[in-house]
């Protein structure tokens, strides 16, 4: 069996976005501070340097879990950036030697030297009875070098070069397997990567070691035929098994369209499964955290200054600045917004009356689309009406057959789903409801301030109040309906 070559080709546009993720951020020039430093994400360093800081890693591991038969293979592909100096040379025009320069121009484009990173891709696989019980380890070099590319002017005189070096690389990619104690036989398959370069003089500084490094570093783990178990939303009788994974410096995700389940991708940063690069995305801007559509308007409005040295600093920058010059309009639009889904919220229709066709009126009791709980007719949230049916300081909830509004008293009960151990010192004290809100999922909360409390008045001033879920509070007897 093999892997569906259109889920390898969806997986493989979010691994890329990954191997470039922070590779060069906005404004996309060298000059600029914040890409002083670089390469955040999945760095693989040398072991000497790990020893003098041992706040960055050497290894990744991967541990998941998966259905499949004892012939099945395993296919792994490594892939990751190592780091290139990138050196311009200026040629004399009387033939001398060529001498190094921080910057040329050549015929209106200049030319800087920077620190390239170029795609490295090591592959393993094995079968899955050939790894049960025993590690398969495929070591792997790659050798140092230099490349020389010439920069000849429109007439055809060299005026000058760029020279591109790497250090030699060296790793190993081990793989092992089990099944799992139970029923239903599954396995864990075990990933580790490992960076065993060891330069001639160790590295005493990041940068130094940065020319040995794997950077952005992950794996996609194919099995034809197998199913992979999703390792934050396994099923039941897997859950125990998943938590006992042991992960280190990767998330594992199911890789592919959502019909995928013989792909995972190990990521050095946390996604969802079956994660994908949005549609209206254009192109790589290096930083996904980042709002398509507001990091293209701010890169188009850099002045021509700033995009040439942007295009100097390096070749995705250029791409990245003649992409966005030829935008064409249409293209900005769909960055505007889109809708991904539609959440189903339950009495969120507009009622008969606020709709064409239907005569206006107030909402009686009877209405079958008043709210049983705020007791007020349901407009929909993106209605322009909406926002005159949502009042916080006059809505009310209804708590154990008691209408709660602002100016109730109530008891704090805070609830299982909080992790704050300061809730702790809330329980059972009694506080005042200053207003009932509702947000978009069609969520209640209850904003409160606890009574005795010295800062209560300048809290309220400036509008902090604690917030809890109508079962994380108790009415105390009936609404007292009070104002301030």
């Amino acid at each position: 069996m093999r892997m569906e070559p259109a889920h390898l080709e969806h997986a493989r546009r979010v691994a890329d976005a990954i191997l470039y993720e922070g590779y060069l951020l906005y404004p996309y020039r060298g000059s600029a501070q914040k890409n002083q430093v670089r390469f955040q994400f999945g760095v693989l360093m040398p072991p000497a340097y790990c020893v003098a800081d041992p706040s960055e890693t050497s290894a990744f591991q991967t541990e998941c879990l998966l259905e499949c038969a004892d012939d099945a293979q395993v296919l792994v592909t490594v892939r990751f950036l190592q780091l290139q100096h990138r050196i311009v040379q200026e040629v004399p025009r009387d033939g001398g030697e060529p001498r190094d320069v921080a910057s040329l121009e050549v015929d209106g484009t200049e030319y800087t030297s920077w620190q390239e990173a170029a795609e490295r891709q090591q592959q393993a696989s094995a079968s899955v009875g050939a790894l049960l019980g025993k590690d398969r380890n495929l070591e792997f070099h790659i050798g140092s070098g230099e490349s020389s590319e010439d920069l000849n002017d429109a007439g055809g005189r060299q005026a000058g070069r760029l020279i591109r070096r790497w250090a030699g690389l060296d790793g190993r990619i081990q793989l092992s397997a089990a099944r799992v104690a139970g029923p239903y036989g599954a396995l864990r398959l075990r990933l580790r990567v490992e960076n065993r370069a060891d330069p001639e003089v160790p590295p005493g500084t990041r940068d130094e070691a940065l020319g040995y490094a794997m950077i952005a570093a992950h794996a996609l783990i194919g099995v034809p035929g197998g199913a992979f178990l999703s390792q934050t939303d396994p099923p039941e009788w897997a859950a125990a098994e998943v938590a006992a994974c042991t992960n280190i410096g990767t998330w594992p995700v199911l890789a592919g369209p959502a019909e995928c389940r013989d792909l995972m991708l190990s990521s050095p940063v946390i996604l969802y499964d079956h994660p994908e690069v949005a549609a209206e995305s254009a192109g790589d801007l290096f930083d996904s955290t980042e709002i398509d559509e507001i990091l293209t308007l701010r890169t188009l409005a850099l002045t021509d200054a700033e995009k040439r040295e942007a295009r100097a600093t390096d070749p995705r920058a250029a791409q990245l600045m003649d992409r966005m010059d030829s935008m064409p309009p249409e293209m900005l639009e769909r960055m505007h917004g889109a809708i991904r889904y539609l959440k189903s919220v339950p009495g969120h229709a507009a009622p008969p009356h606020t709709q064409p066709g239907f005569p206006a009126g107030p909402s009686g009791p009877d209405d079958p689309f008043r709210d049983p709980i705020m007791d007020r007719p349901q407009v929909p949230w993106w209605d322009p009406g909406a926002d005159t049916s949502v009042s916080p300081e006059t809505d009310h909830v209804i708590i154990d057959g008691v209408r709660v509004a602002r100016g109730s008293r109530v008891t704090m009960r805070p609830g299982s789903r909080r992790a704050d151990a300061q809730d702790l010192f809330l329980a059972g004290r009694t506080a005042v409801v200053e207003a009932v809100l509702n947000d978009v999922d069609g969520l209640v909360h209850v904003a409160v301030t606890p009574e005795h409390d010295p800062a209560a008045d300048l809290q309220r001033s400036h509008g902090r109040f604690l917030y809890f879920a109508p079962d994380e509070i108790e009415p105390i007897g009936q609404e007292e309906g009070r104002g301030r």
